[in-house]
């Protein structure tokens, strides 16, 4: 499949923006976390992790060569730029801090869910596929973050709907680009789309069920 420079463009664009919203965010969560006390090498790795980590398992589900993170030398100083940035926040994990968390999670959501699935379109994959890459690339990040964290994907528990944000992101891209739009404006109205439910969900405190068993 041959790829046009605008495209290209625009997939570097959204992917370098979610690298850097989700070593922000997981930087600022390992610094906030009260049970384990890291230090830096910690608050750094745990950086890369949730920035690099879905779009690394996404590109080793591809098999199209080396994941890209490990080829292109900007993925890696865009997370640690980010985490770096991380550190000059105060020392107290106060309504600011939990504010530039929420957001920059948000927007890594919407960041990672699209490029995940144009790079998956871009390989030659079906769209099902293509929208199993998107989901993998936006949560396998944060998931991966949590499990070395020593605590359950937080994408598993009830709450935020995480996930169901990052499936409307997906589906209002693949949308957008069945339709034929250039893919800059599917991109963009898919990032929204997922962002615009998070927020929509904190305003009106939407929330996934538990569905486990209750006992007797």
């Amino acid at each position: 499949m041959t790829l046009d420079l605008h495209t290209i463009a625009v997939f570097s664009v959204v992917e370098f923006s979610g690298v850097a919203a989700g070593a922000l965010a997981g930087a600022l969560e390992a610094r906030r976390e009260r049970k384990y006390q890291y230090d830096l090498v910690g608050v750094l790795g745990l950086a890369l992790i949730t920035a690099l980590g879905g779009g690394i398992t996404r590109d080793v589900l591809i098999q199209k060569g080396p994941p890209l993170a490990f080829m292109d030398l900007r993925y890696m100083l865009v997370a640690f730029g980010a985490g770096i940035v991380a550190l000059l926040f105060g020392s107290s994990a106060g309504p600011r801090v939990l504010r530039v968390i929420w957001i920059a999670d948000a927007a890594s959501l919407g960041f990672f869910s699209v490029a995940g699935v144009s790079r998956a379109l871009n390989a030659g994959l079906p769209v099902l596929a293509a929208l199993i890459l998107g989901l993998i690339t936006a949560v396998g990040g944060g998931s991966l973050r949590d499990v070395v964290m020593g605590r359950t994907p937080r994408v598993f528990e009830k709450g935020e709907p995480y996930t169901i944000a990052a499936l409307l992101a997906v589906l209002v891209f693949l949308v957008g680009d069945r339709l034929g739009w250039d893919r800059s404006i599917s991109t963009t109205a898919g990032a929204a789309s997922g962002l615009v439910l998070k927020l929509l969900a904190a305003r009106f405190k939407w929330n996934t069920p538990a569905v486990g068993f209750h006992a007797e």
